[in-house]
């Protein structure tokens, strides 16, 4: 009888090790599945650590670039820094064409990838930079050429928006003097916190392909670039950076973040195209003899490559941008313009829809297509 028992005793623990470990396996099999699902729900360019990346398929930055300092500071030297005098609009000038067409929709050059972009009642802003150099406090490069407007002349701006975070996009001097803060702010994820601690009220984080609806006529979506992030030497794609489509009464302008090439613009293309007005990067590209590749950047367009992403895009019209402020890489600083509009045939456009502003023009958009 007590043998029966002791046996009894056995069999049930064998039987519950079985039922646990059945349990287990059940368990382990529920919690993959929905970690599974959880993954695929995640989009491509959003990592476990929460930091980003690049559309699939772009182009990797090259493992041998080793940047240095004393031989960006010495080839820097040799470069041409003589500005044309054509290169900057007079105040005068700009003060007055602000006035003559503050009832039309223009388009304005601050300098570098400011941009002062007005389409009905609203003025947008892109990437606005004022400060004196491009680094954090009195450090990295200084401006060759001074802003079209200083702060206190712009006109009232409804639209502030971002496209990463870089020095000489994200200039912090500029969002604390910002005259507007009830400008709704528009930017990548993760940014938000550097405009709701300056006293912005209206600060809108955005995912790639996110839509913002301003009014009935005007529409901006954020789409990826071909790009990366980093302020320090702790955060390097810990946010966000990308492009704006801006759709106003059935025109389309895409303001590009800095950008390499990359697949996604056919993509895009198909997807939003035609486009009537790109703005793409066209200087920082050269980083030879640092890179061993001559007019070759993973992250920063030449003027060709420029060209071939408008063409990629559909659009009609592409405007250089990222040139002639500051040197942030060894091209003649004069050099992207010309490159830019001497192959505009060589990629479907004529020289005359390669755009270039001289800094402070503004031109009325009816006139771009006129």
């Amino acid at each position: 009888m007590v043998l029966n028992f002791y046996k009894l005793m056995k069999l049930l623990k064998t039987l519950n090790i079985r039922l646990f470990s059945f349990i287990s396996f059940l368990i382990f099999i529920f919690n993959y599945n929905c970690i599974s699902i959880a993954m695929d729900k995640i989009p491509y360019h959003h990592l476990p650590d929460g930091t980003f990346r690049n559309p699939e398929g772009s182009p990797e930055r090259n493992t041998n670039f080793k940047w240095s300092f004393k031989v960006f500071n010495k080839e820097k030297k040799k470069l041409d820094m003589k500005v044309p005098e054509n290169h900057v609009v007079k105040k005068e000038k700009i003060l007055s064409d602000l006035t003559k067409l503050k009832d039309d929709d223009y388009i304005a050059w601050i300098g570098h990838a400011t941009f002062i972009i007005k389409l009905g009642n609203t003025t947008i802003i892109t990437d606005p930079v004022f400060s004196k150099n491009a680094g954090p406090l009195i450090f990295g490069p200084k401006r060759f050429t001074e802003p079209a407007l200083n702060l206190n002349e712009i006109p009232k701006i409804d639209l502030f928006l971002l496209t990463h975070n870089h020095y000489d996009h994200q200039d912090m001097m500029t969002i604390r003097r910002f005259p507007f803060k009830n400008a709704k702010v528009m930017l990548p994820l993760k940014l938000g916190k550097y405009f709701t601690t300056n006293g912005y009220n209206d600060v809108n984080e955005m995912d790639w392909y996110d839509e913002i609806k301003i009014n009935e006529k005007l529409k901006i979506t954020f789409l990826p670039a071909v790009h990366w992030s980093k302020r320090s030497l702790t955060d390097t794609n810990k946010t966000l950076w990308g492009n704006f489509l801006i759709e106003y009464d059935g025109k389309k302008f895409l303001f590009a973040c800095d950008t390499g090439v990359g697949n996604i613009y056919k993509d895009l293309g198909n997807r939003y195209g035609p486009i009537d007005i790109s703005f793409i990067n066209i200087g920082a590209y050269n980083f030879y003899p640092i890179s061993p590749y001559k007019d070759k950047s993973a992250y920063h367009t030449n003027p060709e490559e420029a060209l071939s992403i408008g063409r990629d895009l559909k659009s009609k019209k592409v405007i250089g941008t990222h040139w002639g402020t500051f040197v942030l890489s060894l091209e003649p600083i004069m050099e992207p313009p010309v490159r830019f509009k001497n192959n505009a045939e060589k990629y479907g456009y004529k020289k005359e829809d390669a755009i270039i502003f001289k800094i402070g023009q503004i031109t009325k958009i009816s006139d771009i297509f006129n």
